[in-house]
């Protein structure tokens, strides 16, 4: 018979807990609160004065051709950067499946690139693709292409996309790994025995017992996409040129702290918080799915 434990002290959890409820409100709760009332505000740039415009920043916002032009850009800039991560990482993933001989010496050099940070990649990737002294825009050029990133929107697009897919394609080749290593095995050798390829694994098992793990790395790598991807932006093309690699959370900054547009900079940041929250609801709802049935 087990016995029964009664915790007696009652302000002990509340005490446990207050440390993450503080950070959890400084970092999080008072920055969008903070965000949300500044968004119905005009300051001017010195903060000596602020005039109540209501709704008037989102009203200019989504009337603004650059701002609406900046949503294109981050969908095409997330959907290639997310496809681009996750389907690498798949394959390296299902490859080091197979490894047998020197295995975990693989998977630790494919998990190396996840330590590194988001402008520190940036700079790795600038200097590669430096028009003038980069290692690959040299060999580029000795086969007639010329590479310069600061004139072409394609190539910049290109290039951001490149290194910020590389910095995520360790991190979803984690959890594809495991999601591979717990599949059972017994399933697999079962089809192989019945003469499936393969592909034809792959494509009827292996992926379609994968979907959860696919699901929940696919809303990460968006998140990832429109947030974590700031510092890449910043060190290789600056939004630039023209505008062609400015994503929702680099205007932010551009039009807050370069601009000094504070008020719309404040509304853009509570559109982001919304579009996230969306995200994050729609990754719940499937979550709990999965579990019900």
């Amino acid at each position: 018979m087990e016995k029964r434990v009664v915790f007696n002290n009652r302000w002990l959890p509340y005490l446990l807990v207050a440390p993450q409820l503080l950070v959890t409100f400084v970092f999080f709760f008072w920055p969008a609160g903070q965000a949300i009332y500044q968004s119905a505000f005009i300051p001017d740039p010195f903060g000596l004065k602020t005039q109540f415009v209501g709704l008037g920043n989102f009203e200019y916002l989504f009337g603004n051709r650059y701002y609406r032009e900046s949503f294109l850009t981050t969908a095409v800039f997330s959907v290639l950067v997310t496809v681009t991560a996750m389907s690498f990482a798949l394959w390296l993933a299902v490859l080091a499946d197979r490894v047998i001989k020197g295995s975990s010496a693989y998977r630790t050099l494919l998990i190396w690139p996840y330590a590194v940070a988001p402008a520190i990649a940036g700079v790795l990737w600038l200097f590669m693709f430096n028009p003038f002294t980069g290692i690959i825009a040299w060999m580029l050029s000795q086969v007639g292409y010329i590479w310069n990133h600061n004139l072409d929107g394609g190539q910049a697009m290109a290039l951001v996309v490149a290194a910020s897919a590389w910095k995520q394609i360790s991190y979803n080749f984690l959890f594809f790994l495991a999601g591979l290593q717990a599949i059972p095995k017994s399933v697999i050798e079962a089809a192989a025995i019945d003469g499936a390829s393969f592909w034809r694994r792959f494509w009827t098992i292996i992926f379609p017992l994968l979907s959860p793990t696919t699901f929940f790395l696919l809303v990460v790598n968006i998140i990832y996409a429109f947030f974590d991807t700031f510092g890449v932006i910043h060190t290789i093309t600056q939004g630039g040129p023209q505008q062609s690699t400015t994503i929702l959370v680099y205007k932010v900054f551009a039009d807050g702290f370069v601009g000094q547009d504070l008020g719309s900079s404040a509304a853009q940041s509570v559109v982001l918080l919304g579009l996230v929250g969306i995200l994050t609801v729609v990754q719940f709802r499937f979550i709990e799915r999965r579990v019900h049935y």
